[in-house]
């Protein structure tokens, strides 16, 4: 085992689950005979290592709160699967979870309920440790400048107001950019987060919105990089070169690939999520299509796909909460988590679909509740009384 750094301990341990033989016969103790089982495992040798650097996962906790034990849940199932980037999009248009020290009227008056619908201090630091001993980092996002609506019941003057003619509406649009105030309040807010959030990185958003580079300057101050949505590199932001660009959009303007192809030309680093948004649900084997992705399939140099740095499943929250959030995710999120670790020649459909069926029932012996990907039946099936 070779690892450059502590946050790759787990992956090998991951690497060996399937040869451990769960839900085998003759694996499992009954519930009412105790028993201590031993599983022996013939020496071998195993050569595995990621293809790509970056393997994440958003979740969204605005459009609908997810308690701290559905997101540590999560990071556990996703260590199951060699994925190493927690992107928490935390907060965003309908409201404001997160407990902001320096400004308290943001959570206050952004959260849906500011006493439980709120991550403190202390659960940000226990996410963010329980995800490190997983191997996993946490990027945070704070979207900006638009999806900022939660944002401006507690900070007044924030945002942009619009009109009617001559009268106000009554309501608004992304932050106001005129406002000396709203520089002021941003530099603070982001030093905030910086601290909170240790991550060399911090996720600024800027999509669907046109995105100025004031806040870009004002991040770097404090020693960050950034990732931003794809928009503020069609835009023609200037950004630093050492600028993450996340891609998102299916076709518009061009079809991602060809998205991938112009942000690396410019000598970015590139994410992929576009093809692998899981809010996206359909009747049959929709893992298929997330399975099928090849990232570097554009035109471009070998330089150039070198800086294509891994991607992300993302679930938002419009459909999702703690209720359904899991079955959602899981297997599907395990066809995209392959995809970003195995070679790209290993995308045999039949092969990872046996493969799939056998790890899904492997997540329901860890009491992970994934759907079945068609029919079938796991010598352990789920149940959650």
């Amino acid at each position: 085992m070779h690892r450059e750094r502590c946050v790759g301990l787990g992956l090998p341990t991951a690497s060996c689950w399937p040869l451990w033989p769960w839900g085998s016969e003759g694996a499992l103790c009954p519930d009412t005979v105790p028993c201590n089982p031993q599983y022996f495992i013939n020496k071998t040798e195993i050569q595995d290592f990621p293809r790509f650097p970056h393997r994440g996962l958003l979740l969204d906790t605005s459009r609908h709160f997810l308690p701290v034990s559905t997101i540590l849940d999560t990071l556990d199932t996703m260590a199951y699967n060699k994925l190493n980037v927690l992107h928490w999009h935390v907060v965003d248009d309908p409201s404001f979870p997160y407990e902001s020290l320096t400004f308290p009227q943001l959570t206050r008056k952004g959260a849906y309920n500011p006493i439980t619908h709120v991550y403190t201090t202390q659960d940000v630091k226990d996410v963010i440790e329980y995800a490190r001993l997983r191997g996993i980092r946490v990027l945070a996002e704070f979207d900006t400048p638009g999806h900022t609506q939660s944002w401006g019941p507690g900070v007044p003057g924030l945002l942009t107001s619009c009109y009617s003619g001559s009268q106000p509406s009554g309501t608004f649009g992304p932050v106001n950019p005129i406002l000396n105030s709203t520089y002021e309040f941003m530099d603070t807010f982001f030093l905030e987060v910086s601290a909170a959030f240790p991550d060399f990185y911090l996720h600024l958003g800027g999509d669907e919105v046109d995105f100025t580079c004031w806040l870009l300057d004002i991040v770097s101050t404090y020693d960050k990089g950034y990732v931003v949505w794809q928009e503020v590199f069609d835009n023609k932001v200037k950004i630093q070169p050492d600028t993450i660009v996340q891609v998102w959009r299916e076709e518009v303007p061009v079809p991602y690939l060809k998205e991938l192809e112009l942000i690396t030309a410019a000598g970015l680093r590139a994410l992929l999520s576009a093809p692998w948004y899981l809010n996206r649900i359909s009747y049959g084997p929709d893992w298929q299509a997330a399975y099928k992705v090849e990232p570097l399939a554009f035109e471009g140099t070998a330089e150039q796909k070198a800086l294509v740095i891994g991607g992300e499943a993302c679930m938002w929250g419009e459909y999702v909460d703690s209720t359904n959030l899991v079955p959602r995710l899981w297997p599907r999120a395990s066809a995209v988590a392959e995809r970003l670790w195995s070679a790209s020649q290993v995308a045999d459909l039949d092969f990872a679909s046996s493969r799939l069926a056998r790890f899904r029932c492997e997540l329901l012996r860890r009491g992970v509740q994934a759907e079945p990907i068609g029919v079938g039946y796991c010598n352990e099936e789920f149940d959650h009384w």
